[in-house]
């Protein structure tokens, strides 16, 4: 089979694993209206014991998710409002979208926090509140705590991000940086009930990481805010009023987020409606219609991406050489989100440099085709979903003067991929389950 078909096939597979994640269908899927009863994953909730109901929420889903519910309560839906990342919208008529910055938080974030926060404030004991959360939720819910500002925030989100820190470790230090994080949200909304439905972005769909939990009992503390800190020697990077906060915070001088058996959440629930495991399956079956034999790794897969690149390549080589784990023709997926230690100051995102990563051990091999994408349908500050690669990638690239090895050094994937005419640009896909990497062995 020809490069070409196999780059139509990767597209094909890693389209079938967004649609079955689709934002709108998975909240269809977990709340049905029964008359004037709402079953949510089974559960009911009668619309008659509530005077108002309410949309509210963050995330790069956000938009289709809203939208759903707004089909799904008709004219029972009082109002809401969300908050998404730039472009990720959709056409909602009761509920406000206010667009901001991700993952850097702006002042657009702010002002969609504020929105937010004056509904739950407001919502009373007979009142339902609807709040839809999704991956991005932690960059675009942005409501400093005092004595932090945008500028602090920016700096401290940036600094994160470009350190290493695993997305637990981001967010427990988020959630001490901010009013509604960490559980905070839920405890603005007592005393209405809260039903939060969330598409999980998070290895294993830890409810009190994804978008920063903010209706979930923190499991961090201050304490682990500052080992985080101190793991990745932050403590001379970081802005000092967010020092200053987390240190008095683990002295005791500053209120903890709201922990499991508090009273603030008796009357919420988290449900998860759409994860990581879902897509991957999705794309097995459509690499099972397509010939190939699909062996699902992980959907759990963590670490620094060019470490874990190179330990699928490995893999792809091992299948190539003596048909074990799988045999040829196979398509073999793994899920979840590496991590990146930016050292240069090129251009890309994880998925680009997992895909030169791979490119690389991969040279000379004519039976192997690769993808790594964002099932958001963004990889880092590009337009960019993701790209492909193949044996062929590096000679490629030094045809063109670009050797991959420098590239991979300065963070600078996109420009490589690019030259070549391989990245995969899918605009925005409007949901958000992590990462979604395929090896095609032919």
């Amino acid at each position: 089979m020809d490069g070409t078909h196999c780059r139509e096939h990767l597209e094909s597979i890693f389209r079938a694993g967004i649609e079955a994640v689709d934002p709108g269908e998975a909240v269809a899927r977990a709340v049905k209206r029964q008359g004037d009863t709402l079953l949510v994953a089974g559960e009911p909730y009668l619309l008659k014991d509530y005077e108002r109901v309410f949309v509210i929420g963050a995330g790069k889903a956000g938009a289709p998710m809203a939208l759903a519910m707004e089909r799904i309560l008709g004219d029972r839906l009082s109002g809401g409002t969300i908050t998404v990342k730039y472009g990720h919208t959709a056409p909602l008529r009761k509920v406000e979208v206010q667009e901001a910055g991700h993952p850097i938080p702006d002042e657009e974030g702010i002002k969609g926090a504020e929105r937010i926060s004056g509904i739950a404030g407001e919502a009373g004991e007979r009142d339902l509140v609807f709040c839809v959360i999704s991956g991005g939720g932690s960059a675009l819910l942005v409501s400093p705590a005092e004595g932090i500002g945008l500028k602090e925030k920016q700096a401290a989100t940036a600094e994160l991000l470009a350190c290493g820190a695993s997305i637990e470790e981001m967010n427990a230090v988020r959630k001490h940086l901010s009013k509604v994080k960490g559980g905070q949200l839920a405890r603005l909304c007592r005393p209405a009930t809260v039903v939060t439905l969330i598409l999980s972005d998070v290895v294993g769909d830890p409810l009190d990481v994804i978008a920063s939990g903010p209706t979930v009992p923190d499991s961090s503390t201050f304490g682990d805010c500052l080992e985080i800190v101190g793991r990745y020697g932050l403590s001379g990077r970081l802005p000092k009023p967010v020092m200053r906060r987390l240190e008095q915070g683990a002295s005791g001088t500053l209120p903890e987020t709201p922990k499991q058996g508090e009273r603030v959440f008796e009357r919420v629930r988290n449900e998860i409606v759409g994860n990581s495991f879902s897509a991957v399956l999705a794309a097995g079956r459509r690499a099972e219609s397509l010939g190939y034999t699909p062996l699902i790794l992980s959907t759990r897969i963590e670490g620094e991406t060019r470490e874990v690149a190179r330990v699928h390549a490995a893999i792809f080589r091992e299948a190539v050489a003596s048909g074990f784990p799988v045999a040829r023709p196979a398509c073999i997926l793994s899920g979840g989100e590496t991590t990146v230690t930016l050292k240069g100051k090129g251009k890309g995102g994880r998925n680009q440099e997992f895909s030169l990563a791979v490119a690389l051990h991969i040279r000379g091999e004519d039976r192997i085709f690769f993808l790594s994408a964002g099932t958001d349908g963004t990889d880092g500050p590009t337009d960019a979903a993701g790209a492909f690669a193949d044996g062929t990638s590096v000679d490629r690239g030094r045809a063109l003067n670009m050797e991959a090895g420098r590239h991979l050094d300065e963070n600078d994937s996109y420009p490589f991929f690019e030259a070549l005419g391989d990245l995969l640009v899918t605009g925005p896909t409007n949901t958000n389950v992590m990462d979604l990497r395929i090896g095609l062995i032919v």
